[in-house]
């Protein structure tokens, strides 16, 4: 499995490129910025981009988006919980950005779906919590989490729809299950396991 990550845009994003090795097909998950970096970066990796996966609909997941569906003709996935907060582009005015309105999902996501890639598959977990649709990709040895899990640390719950009762649930029934050396790779900040956190977050005790 090929895995590159880009940090993007005013909020240190966390843009994951996928690939499959034999096959070059490949799936993008979060671009919120920075496009053009995003798609050099695919065209260097000679990956045929067939899914753009988004972990939750927030504008610093889905800022480059648009661009991205242009350039590469992707499927967007997305779990129908936050298609609402997906289309509100107010929220380019309250933290005064300028990204263009997000095409329409193709596919809305549920928990239990999978999508392939090549000959990878990854297991949709809906994690909701940090916003209501959000979800988490799993595939055998690897999580990638979005704002449900970082590295020491847990999404914020105070946005529209967020809920720590839920996030909590979610990290402890959907991640907390997973075994130790389940490497993490989360929507900001550097990747973790699953053993770690259970052993050193400070949110997940008390």
């Amino acid at each position: 499995m090929i895995i590159n990550v880009l940090a993007v845009g005013p909020f240190s994003s966390n843009c994951y490129i996928i690939g499959a090795e034999a096959s070059r097909e490949g799936m993008i998950i979060d671009p919120g910025d920075e496009a053009p970096v995003i798609l050099k970066k695919v065209a260097g990796l000679k990956l045929d981009i067939k899914s753009i996966v988004l972990t939750h609909g927030h504008i610093d997941h889905i800022g480059a988006l648009k661009e991205i569906k242009e350039a590469t003709g992707a499927e967007v996935c997305l779990h129908p919980a936050d298609v609402s907060i997906f289309q509100d582009n107010s929220i380019n005015t309250m933290f005064g950005l300028n990204y263009p309105a997000p095409p329409s999902p193709d596919r809305l996501l549920q928990g239990g779906d999978n999508i392939d890639v090549g000959d990878l598959r990854f297991l949709v977990l809906h994690t909701p919590g940090h916003s209501p649709g959000s979800i988490c990709l799993l595939s055998p040895g690897v999580v990638f989490t979005g704002d449900t899990l970082f590295n020491y640390g847990i999404g914020r719950t105070d946005f529209t729809g967020g809920s720590f009762p839920q996030l909590m649930d979610s990290i402890h029934t959907k991640l907390m299950v997973l075994p130790d050396d389940t490497v993490v790779y989360p929507g900001h900040g550097p990747a973790s396991t699953i053993g770690a956190e259970r052993q050193g977050n400070s949110f997940l005790h008390g």
